[in-house]
């Protein structure tokens, strides 16, 4: 990783993003292995994602993946949404953090201590993006619920209780860590001030269930998947020590 703040940016996976996408797809294809995930047994509805090139080859991944004989055999269509781009990072886009440091050291320090009052000099602002996401999430939460009962307020509501996996539609969503957290504040009807509040992993699992429309989080940062991505890393770094081929 360059630490570059990538924003708008149509980068492509790098090679470890490649294989962290892969293990995601893996990991999203067999939902209910142990241990499982609090998803539906069925095959998502539809993989809704960034048309940012990282985004999509990631969703691409997933797709793959389910497609497979030992996952769910079939393909979930793959849907850009425009409303899910990271945040536009103006200037500060393509430059390693230690540039935007030493180049925009007071903007920088403004956008995290108050991120609804500062942000990129050229970028978007928080509020800028909810504008969009909202009815982004409004159109995809609606497609996902036509035609279905409401869900209700009355199963367990402990995690690890055991119950049966659920059987409402669920999509995956595949977007940015910026987009991310403007979308659990807006979800959660929480104030933007808590931008910081929420960080996303690389390739993460965060699950969030609509329970007759209230929103519940049932997983967050889930990284099981990429132990051994992790594992291999610090064996080739502990070669690389040694000497050994």
């Amino acid at each position: 990783m360059e630490g570059r703040f990538q924003g708008r940016s149509q980068t492509p996976l790098s090679r470890l993003g490649r294989r962290q996408a892969a293990a995601l797809g893996a990991r999203l294809a067999r939902p209910l292995d142990p241990p499982a995930l609090p998803v539906p047994a069925g095959p998502p509805e539809t993989i809704v994602h960034s048309p940012l090139r990282r985004a999509a080859e990631t969703a691409a991944a997933i797709a793959d993946a389910m497609a497979s004989p030992g996952s769910f055999g079939r393909r979930p269509p793959l849907r850009p949404e425009p409303g899910f781009m990271e945040l536009a990072q103006g200037e500060w886009e393509g430059l390693r953090h230690a540039e935007i440091v030493e180049r925009y050291g007071e903007a920088l320090a403004a956008w995290r201590r108050r991120p609804v009052e500062a942000w990129a000099p050229g970028g978007e602002s928080i509020a800028q993006a909810v504008a969009r996401l909202r009815p982004a999430l409004g159109r995809h939460l609606a497609a996902l619920g036509a035609d279905r009962p409401p869900g209700t307020h009355d199963r367990r509501q402990v995690p690890g209780a055991h119950d049966p996996p659920p059987g409402h539609p669920w999509s995956v969503i595949v977007g940015h860590d910026g987009i991310y957290k403007v979308l659990l504040l807006t979800l959660f009807d929480l104030p933007l001030e808590r931008f910081w509040s929420f960080p996303f992993a690389l390739a993460g699992i965060t699950v969030i269930e609509l329970r007759a429309g209230r929103p519940t989080l049932r997983a967050h940062n889930l990284m099981d998947h990429l132990a051994r991505l992790a594992d291999n890393a610090a064996s080739d770094e502990a070669r690389g020590a040694s000497g050994a081929l």
